[in-house]
């Protein structure tokens, strides 16, 4: 398994780990429109991650195999299901609180940003 397989697989398990965290606390606390904002905004970062990951890992083996760079991120796509959860929020935000959906929305990126500073750390110590 090549060391950015190992990444991807890293950051959807912490994903999943705080997604399950979203929905324990949407079970067991009385703050049913923050978790369930959370939840929304999650599902949606978890998505984004995937996408972004399928969309590098397939970049970079067609810039491998071909030399030139094909598509791109999917940052339409990316935005799109952002502003379609946001949306979503703001329509019924008597059941999610659109705070706790932004911060949802970017958990994934507070997760690949503690994903490298856990690994450089590491490697920092390994050289040490």
């Amino acid at each position: 398994m090549s060391e950015y397989d190992k990444m991807v697989t890293r950051q959807r398990k912490w994903m999943l780990y705080l997604l399950a965290i979203f929905v324990i606390g949407l079970g067991f606390s009385s703050y049913n429109q923050v978790f369930n904002g959370l939840l929304l905004g999650g599902v949606v970062s978890f998505y984004n991650l995937w996408l972004l990951q399928h969309k590098t890992k397939a970049l970079g083996k067609a810039v491998a195999d071909t030399g030139k760079v094909r598509g791109g991120l999917g940052t339409f796509s990316r935005l799109a299901s952002t502003i379609l959860a946001v949306l979503i929020a703001l329509r019924f935000n008597e059941t999610f609180h659109i705070i706790a959906v932004v911060f949802g929305i970017i958990s994934s990126y507070i997760v690949i940003g503690l994903d490298i500073s856990i690994r450089l750390i590491a490697d920092k110590e390994k050289r040490n």
